[in-house]
């Protein structure tokens, strides 16, 4: 099959990083077959040899090379290496054989049972994980990681989340142990800790806001039957999917999940249900309880590419979590640092005045939208600061706005000083009694704007997070909150006075 190949396919060029975003460095030939399904590209054999060779010799060179394994992993990763690839995108690196086989592993645990019990209900179907080794080995990594994290709880679903590793690396227990410990700390910070309500509340509260912000229809039918998160959603992230997808659907949706910040998975979430949405929409409580009781098929691929959209439509601080991993210093050699806003997480990005603040979980559960920090409001204005401001001075190419700000105070503050391009519309006289828009010239430009993004804009918090409620209960898309109001982009200087009418 292999013997036409020519030898410089096994000795690819390996070039310096390039500034450009995802490209492949497989031969011109490859390209065309790049684009066909994921399913056929895994079987190409000669796709899969070309690949393999070039990941194969990346993979070498980790950690230097760390920047190009993220963007070859950005077009697909060959199966044969998936497991090793896994690794590298989440950083495991140094002496991991001698770390695991330092943890002891033999001395009994007050776990012990309910590991036992797991064990043998979890991913029965492949005959690598149900086998007697298979066991063996689920119960040492399970146990290696239990006692390794002594601030940490085992929690049901543990096993379904270890599944993955130990499958892809079977023959090395040493790294699935050190996949499972870089994975939980990033897409599951504390969400194992003996007491974990307020950390889960916090991301199904999240899981709901971006649920209205992207598809306010189904947000506003799902409360109105009660189907809440909390009902469905809670098996879906504490095992980041791996207890409601097969083996072979979860390979493919945590190649994108390990290339996304730890915001990724609030947008997979979203493009499950929109996938059950008419079904979700036709149905009532019950129905929807049995409909997730038995998950019907669900197109990955479709999920995957859905997901991705979804999150680029997401301002960056709209999933901010109180809860979620406290920053981490950069690595010396700067090698994850600045490479895309994809990976990099809300969090790890250095704080200032402009951005978001802690709320409490009471406050954050009474907003039906999400709030955003005042810098992604000036960077998706692409407003430019005096010179002596610290706001960076965009490109002034023109564009399409991406989106609307609408400055819900009375009409006095707003000519006092407003945010350039935003429109006026006072709470008070926006919405009828039955809670539609009153008809008037600013309410037609937002109907004009239905579908981009809608940044609310007033001085008390209670008036903004009411009128982003409206506007989600008459389906308005994209909706969010300007976190600390007007307030905080005053210092600025980024605020304007309309002209004097002579």
């Amino acid at each position: 099959r292999l013997k036409d190949v020519g030898g410089e396919a096994f000795y690819p060029l390996l070039e310096d990083d390039q500034p450009a975003l995802p490209h492949s460095n497989s031969s011109n030939e490859l390209s065309a077959a790049a684009t066909l399904p994921l399913i056929i590209r895994e079987r190409d054999t000669e796709y899969q040899l070309n690949r393999i060779v070039l990941f194969d010799r990346l993979l070498k060179a980790y950690p230097y090379k760390k920047n190009q394994i993220w963007k070859e992993a950005r077009i697909d990763i060959p199966p044969l290496l998936r497991g090793i690839t896994w690794a590298a995108l989440l950083g495991v690196e140094g002496a991991i054989e001698a770390k695991y086989d330092a943890i002891d592993k033999d001395t009994p645990i007050p776990t012990d049972r309910q590991i036992e019990v797991d064990i043998p209900r979890c991913h029965q179907y492949d005959e690598l994980l149900s086998s007697p080794e298979g066991h063996a080995k689920f119960r040492r990594v399970l146990k290696a990681w239990v006692v390794s994290h002594p601030n940490l709880v085992y929690w049901q679903g543990l096993d379904s989340l270890c599944a993955p590793f130990l499958y892809l690396n079977f023959n090395n227990e040493a790294l699935a142990y050190a996949c499972m410990s870089a994975f939980i700390p990033k897409y599951l910070y504390n969400f194992f800790l003996k007491d974990n309500s307020h950390v889960i509340q916090e991301y199904l509260t999240v899981f709901s806001q971006m649920i209205a912000f992207h598809d306010p229809e189904l947000s506003n039918h799902l409360n109105e039957i009660g189907f809440i998160p909390d009902l469905y959603a809670i098996p879906w992230f504490l095992t980041m999917f791996t207890h409601v997808f097969p083996l072979h659907k979860i390979f493919h949706l945590w190649d994108t999940l390990l290339l996304g910040n730890s915001s990724f998975p609030f947008c997979i979430g979203v493009a499950i249900l929109q996938q059950l949405r008419d079904r979700l929409l036709a149905n009532g409580f019950n129905e929807c309880i049995l409909l997730f009781s038995d998950l019907p098929e669900i197109d990955i691929e479709r999920c995957v590419r859905e997901s991705i959209n979804l999150f680029r439509w997401t301002p960056k601080s709209a999933t901010y979590r109180q809860y979620a991993q406290p920053p981490r210093h950069a690595d010396s050699s700067g090698a994850r640092s600045n490479l895309s806003c994809f990976s990099a997480d809300y969090q790890d990005a250095p704080r200032s005045d402009l951005s978001r603040d802690s709320i409490k979980l009471d406050d954050l559960k009474a907003e039906v939208s999400p709030r955003i920090s005042a810098e992604d409001l000036i960077d998706l204005c692409e407003l430019t600061g005096p010179s002596h401001s610290k706001t960076p001075v965009k490109k002034t190419k023109p564009s399409k706005p991406k989106l609307l700000v609408v400055d819900i105070r009375n009409s006095e503050d707003f000519n006092r000083g407003h945010i350039s391009g935003s429109i006026n519309i006072p709470f008070t006289s926006a919405f009828t009694a039955e809670g539609d828009l009153i008809q008037c010239p600013a309410t037609a430009t937002l109907q004009s704007f239905k579908g981009r993004v809608v940044v609310i804009v007033g001085n008390a918090v209670k008036n903004t997070a009411a009128f982003s409620a409206h506007l989600v209960k008459n389906k308005y898309p994209r909706v969010c909150i300007l976190d600390g109001g007007i307030n905080k982009i005053k210092p600025t200087g980024l605020l304007t006075v309309p002209s004097p009418q002579i």
